[in-house]
């Protein structure tokens, strides 16, 4: 068994006895491999979020939080390879980190055979070009979107002026020239629409702001905006 097929036998194994722990000599031995190997099987599961829990004591062991993990997908090798395109076109974007544990999770639970067709599939797509990598702070700036919390930024207009903003985040907008976060800016006492790619150095304030969906709603009427996923 190699280890892709290994790290998904591991999840199925804990997900069936839950709550009951398996202990790591246990799982060593049903694999087939080092209690070692096994640890690091189980550090990676973890880090790419899936909730494994060590408990301790003579009848300790790991055990996975059910409710928080999808069983098995029923997915084709063409959906699968569908969604793995489908995260990975956002590797740019706000939500490029979510897309990239997302696709370990998913994957992480589609049976072994569907797995290696969708590998097959994906061997034989092609690019160009790599996706822009995103920005260091954009897990901020979306977890400030839905926390509506105070964001501080740096940020530099069309014209090259660069100005420091406190703003209130109201969404985001995706148009043709990129993503943009849209918020009540404090400087020029309105909505406005920042480009991500020109913002900087956030700070997300602990300030807690009230709604401003009306102010919102009005401007997103003048440009036409649609819902993302509607």
């Amino acid at each position: 068994m190699n280890r892709t097929d290994r790290l998904y036998a591991l999840v199925e194994e804990l997900r069936a006895v839950a709550p009951r722990p398996r202990s790591a000599t246990w799982l060593a031995a049903r694999f087939e491999v080092s209690a070692r190997t096994i640890e690091r099987d189980l550090d990676a599961l973890r880090e790419a979020g899936v909730p494994i829990w060590a408990e301790a004591g003579r009848t300790g062991g790991y055990t996975l939080d059910r409710e928080r993990t999808l069983p098995p997908l029923a997915l084709t090798a063409d959906e699968a390879l569908a969604i793995s395109v489908a995260l990975r076109s956002v590797a740019g974007s706000p939500f490029g980190s979510a897309a990239r544990t997302a696709a370990q999770k998913v994957f992480a639970t589609l049976p072994a055979d569907v797995r290696r067709t969708e590998e097959q599939l994906a061997a034989r797509l092609h690019r160009v070009t790599e996706p822009a990598p995103a920005a260091p702070w954009a897990d901020d700036v979306v977890a400030a979107v839905g926390s509506r919390r105070v964001l501080s930024l740096s940020y530099v207009d069309a014209a090259g002026a660069q100005t420091r903003r406190d703003v209130e985040p109201l969404g985001l907008l995706h148009t043709t020239d990129g993503w943009l976060l849209l918020a009540w800016c404090r400087l020029r006492d309105g909505v406005r629409g920042f480009f991500l790619d020109r913002v900087s150095d956030v700070v997300v304030q602990r300030e807690v702001v009230t709604v401003r969906d009306l102010e919102l709603g009005d401007e997103l009427d003048r440009i036409d905006a649609r819902p993302f996923l509607d």
